[in-house]
């Protein structure tokens, strides 16, 4: 890594993720530029660039992690900041796919801190801004002229593939009572998972890794991704609204079979019983019982459960960086960021 890799990123990673902003910014930005007009406001609006109206914004983006994944498995193996920029903005571009058709099918009215995208714009183009950002994904890859270029798009399309089929069992689960708990693990290795890991593999590809740093890294993006996702579920059901941007108890309230509500109710407790029934109401739960939802998932186990299977999956995606070289301070860079997906509170 050369020293202005370090001057752009950060020595740590909790550092780093502003930074990254300041590098993938204006790539993000160039890509929303080449949009349709149709859908160039709506897509703007979506990366908290623009308000509703058109007019210039701030402080909607997110954090940035899947790109930042990407930089440091580049730099890890070897490269520079500049070779995974294709990498990282593909990325994210599916990311914010997968947030516009998500909100629309959750129907999720609040997306970090102000209205949905759909609530504004309306759902058809809510649904074309995200189909919109698919295709600018593999663009992205495509024009870089990089060697990865090619294999990189299949990658990238065998992950968004996983994560549709994950979308799909998510939506399956809403109208199912037979659910097993590993099916919804199962689930979430697709819905979840399988990005976070195309983010480093693809990330380790633009940077010259060789195919074992890739296959390496691309296991640590997916268990760093199972734990997002556990971490997710929890936040889900006892998250701040002030962090998180969605209200209080979304998950419950959308009667959401996630991984801490699925232990629960099989877990064979009168907790885990009492949560079936709450959840078989034929009506919007009430204020009231979705703070006693949330209390019976706890009793229930599906709490200490969910935390103590991201522990789990972050020792062992840790361990996986144990064979990437070379730089291991770089390899630190990923460790903080797991470190930074497991502990985030919002």
């Amino acid at each position: 890594m050369t020293a202005t890799d370090t001057a752009r990123l950060g020595g740590e990673a909790h550092e780093s993720l502003p930074d990254v902003k300041s590098v993938i910014g204006p790539a993000l930005r160039a890509v929303v530029d080449r949009l349709p007009e149709e859908v160039r406001g709506v897509v703007g609006y979506h990366f908290g660039w623009l308000t509703a109206t058109g007019r210039p914004a701030t402080g909607g983006e997110g954090k940035m992690v899947r790109p930042a994944l990407a930089v440091y498995s580049a730099l890890a193996c070897g490269a520079t900041v500049d070779d995974a920029v294709p990498a990282a903005v593909a990325v994210q571009l599916v990311h914010e796919f997968s947030l516009l058709h998500d909100d629309v099918m959750d129907g999720d009215r609040t997306r970090r801190h102000r209205p949905s995208t759909w609530t504004v714009f309306g759902v058809p183009a809510a649904v074309l801004a995200g189909d919109a950002l698919l295709v600018e994904a593999s663009l992205a890859l495509a024009n870089s002229g990089r060697d990865g270029a090619a294999p990189g798009m299949v990658m990238l399309s065998s992950a968004v593939r996983r994560l549709v089929a994950g979308q799909c069992a998510d939506m399956d689960f809403e109208t199912r009572d037979d659910v097993a708990l590993s099916e919804c693990v199962v689930m979430a290795q697709g819905k979840t998972a399988a990005l976070l890991g195309c983010c480093c593999a693809l990330g380790a590809l633009f940077g010259g890794g060789t195919p074992e740093q890739v296959d390496c890294l691309r296991r640590f993006g997916e268990g760093i991704g199972l734990v997002f996702q556990l971490v997710d579920d929890i936040l889900g059901i006892w998250g701040d609204p002030a962090s998180t941007g969605k209200p209080a108890k979304s998950d419950l309230a959308n009667r959401k079979k996630s991984l801490p509500v699925l232990f629960s109710l099989t877990s064979g407790t009168a907790a885990g019983e009492r949560l079936a029934e709450l959840y078989a109401v034929d009506r919007p739960l009430t204020s009231a019982e979705l703070v006693h939802a949330a209390e019976l998932v706890e009793t229930a186990g599906g709490r200490h459960w969910a935390q103590s299977q991201a522990d789990m999956a972050l020792a062992e995606a840790l361990a996986c960086l144990r064979t990437v070289t070379p730089a291991l301070t770089v390899v630190e860079g990923l460790v903080d960021l797991a470190h930074l997906i497991a502990r985030r509170d919002h």
